[in-house]
């Protein structure tokens, strides 16, 4: 296994293990051949980018989980509903929460963080735009 990609539990400080989506969720046929890490003990896990192996975040068990679901359901309506780019939504993010653009990835954040997010994005214009049909 290569370590330099297996990344550590941020709950107990041991590795991980590469996994298939098919251990993880054998209910989610379409998520069979992604690639995830675990750390079994803890149940914290984390998705990789597709064919690369690299973790999208860091591991998280269900609380985070949780919280990152809840923080993506804030901030994805602000881009996705098309008035500004991804990219541009990351950056307002960012400077909201004092972070380089470098830095702000809710893969990464902690609970405290995805807060954070999810109070900033029902603040914002095109937040609440787009929960609020007219």
């Amino acid at each position: 296994m290569n370590a330099a990609l297996t990344p550590l539990c941020p709950y107990c400080g041991g590795w991980s293990e590469r996994v298939a989506g098919r251990d993880l969720y054998p209910h989610r046929a379409d998520l069979f051949e992604r690639t995830f890490y675990r750390c079994d003990p803890c149940d914290a896990h984390v998705g990789c980018h597709p064919g690369t192996g690299k973790p999208l975040g860091r591991l998280a068990n269900a609380a985070l989980r949780r919280a990152k679901s809840q923080a993506h359901a804030a901030f994805d309506p602000i881009w996705k509903n098309g008035a500004m780019s991804r990219s541009q939504a990351y950056s307002w993010l960012a400077r909201q929460m004092a972070l380089p653009k470098s830095e702000c990835h809710i893969g990464d954040f902690d609970e405290g963080q995805c807060a954070a997010v999810v109070e900033l994005c029902r603040r914002h214009p095109e937040h609440r735009e787009a929960s609020c049909p007219s």
